[in-house]
């Protein structure tokens, strides 16, 4: 049997709801069905979704079905499925969302041509019967390019603002520099360091044009809506973050940018607090105070005051309070 050009990954916690919606697109792919292996992995779902993977894993001509008896969280389920890695290129997708046919056998053509590292797409979000398009922020399309020079300026949405690790598509070569493995025991968060490392640490990346991949949002069981610790896990990514930075050899030059970020998704975490409990939110407060304690105090000074108004106020006062203003 020919060996796959390219594996998926696919984790999933409950999503029996969707997933089968997933694994259905994943199938239509590449017109060779051997072309594509999926590694599909249970992270402790209660409900069928195990069930699902495990009857669509008999469609494909290469598959594994892994299972976590409990979760592990997005982060370390991704790597369990980096092991199983076959051919030159993978890719990730999560159990709610789904990809228009070809979307895959196009990522793996640019991959190939244009001999870059790793490349990435715009998306497009459903929410019940809307769709929007989100593109990459990067202003170039279809050339390759030294991935450092998506991260700046500090002051706008950037490559690494957009962490998703759904949209794009990887070269092997990155797992064997050991740049594609997800900080373990993050359940959120967790791709604002792995696209972070991707970006300063890669040799190149394009922004092409490609089937799109479409996100759901506004699921109840995503933890983009579930308002309890494991949102807090934030904090300890961004202060990952903070650390790859630190150790570059050009961390005066982008020492701006994760100041801005981390402000930014501070201030987004405070203002979305007022839904959590009152032990979260405490949790929440001393979890910002440590990220602050991180950041340069000039960087944090000369970033506040251009955030919008809402984030600036709700922020301030932790600022203050850290002697920083």
């Amino acid at each position: 049997m020919p060996s796959p050009i390219a594996t998926a990954i696919l984790p999933a916690k409950d999503a029996g709801e969707f997933v089968g919606t997933t694994l259905e697109t994943l199938l239509r792919q590449f017109d060779q069905p051997d072309a594509l292996k999926l590694v599909a992995i249970d992270d402790g779902s209660r409900d069928d979704t195990g069930a699902i993977m495990a009857h669509y894993a008999e469609r494909f001509e290469h598959a594994e079905v892994l299972t976590n008896p409990t979760p592990v969280g997005l982060a370390s389920a991704r790597n369990q499925g980096l092991v199983h890695v076959e051919g030159d290129a993978f890719c990730f997708i999560d159990g709610d969302d789904w990809m228009a046919p070809r979307r895959l056998a196009a990522l793996a053509a640019a991959l190939r041509d244009l001999g870059c590292d790793f490349v990435r797409t715009d998306h497009v979000t459903v929410t019940e019967t809307r769709r929007a398009l989100v593109r990459a922020p990067f202003p170039w399309r279809g050339v390759a390019v030294s991935p450092r020079d998506a991260i700046l300026p500090p002051d706008e949405s950037t490559m690494v603002d957009y962490p998703y690790a759904w949209a794009g598509m990887f070269h092997r070569r990155l797992l064997d520099e050991g740049l594609a493995e997800f900080p373990p025991g993050l359940f959120t968060a967790e791709d604002r360091p792995w696209i972070w490392r991707l970006h300063l640490q890669a040799a190149s990346f394009a922004v092409v044009d490609a089937p799109h991949l479409l996100y759901r949002r506004g699921v109840s069981s995503s933890l983009t809506q579930v308002l309890d610790r494991r949102q807090l896990d934030f904090g300890r990514a961004l202060i990952q973050v903070v650390d790859i930075v630190e150790q570059d050899a050009d961390a005066e030059r982008f020492r701006p940018k994760i100041t801005a970020t981390a402000l930014a998704v501070s201030s987004h975490h405070l203002i979305r607090s007022r839904g959590m409990s009152m032990a979260v939110r405490g949790e929440l407060v001393g979890v910002i105070r440590q990220l602050l304690a991180r950041l340069d105090p000039d960087e944090v000074e000369a970033a506040l005051p251009r955030l919008s108004d809402p984030r600036r106020r709700v922020l301030a006062r932790h600022v203050r309070r850290m002697g920083r203003a």
